[in-house]
């Protein structure tokens, strides 16, 4: 059965007729074609589809599309561009966070909740934003240092 939801993906106004099962994550790779949003697991247990709803990191593979009608979404294209990227963006290459990159959009967007809640968040604080996303390349390490450098850039 289809079912037109109307919402607001970076910053610009939708309207989509989408079958009551389809996942959020699916129209958004496969209708609107932002591939920043990854599938991975398909289960919730990694974190790569995150996206952010009203502002909060949500798991586009674990949602009907129809609960983003009326709903704000962003996902990694509405945050920056190649020209003008978002701090976090720069950080995560400059620290060295970005290895194979599969877990990257995810990891970001949660750390921009993150920051935007909290701009000066300690290191538990860093690790609890970003506690759903797992990443084999990395160990989080260079992820922590990203956060926190791309945090002193933007209070400035």
């Amino acid at each position: 059965m289809k079912k037109e939801i109307e919402f607001t993906i970076n910053g610009e106004k939708r309207k989509l007729a989408v079958n009551t099962k389809d996942l959020l994550l699916d129209v958004i790779r496969k209708d609107l074609g932002l591939t920043g949003t990854k599938y991975a697991c398909g289960t919730g247990e990694c974190g790569a589809c995150t996206i952010l709803m009203e502002e909060k990191p949500v798991l586009s593979c674990l949602m009907l599309a129809v609960m983003a009608d009326k709903k704000n979404i962003t996902t990694i294209e509405g945050i920056g561009t190649d020209k003008n990227p978002h701090p976090l963006q720069e950080a995560f290459v400059q620290a060295g966070a970005v290895q194979c990159g599969y877990c990257t959009p995810g990891m970001v967007l949660s750390a921009k909740a993150l920051l935007d809640k909290n701009p000066n968040p300690t290191e538990v604080d860093i690790k609890r934003a970003i506690g759903g996303h797992l990443c084999r390349c990395t160990g989080y390490v260079k992820i922590i240092e990203a956060i926190q450098l791309a945090a002193k850039r933007m209070r400035r």
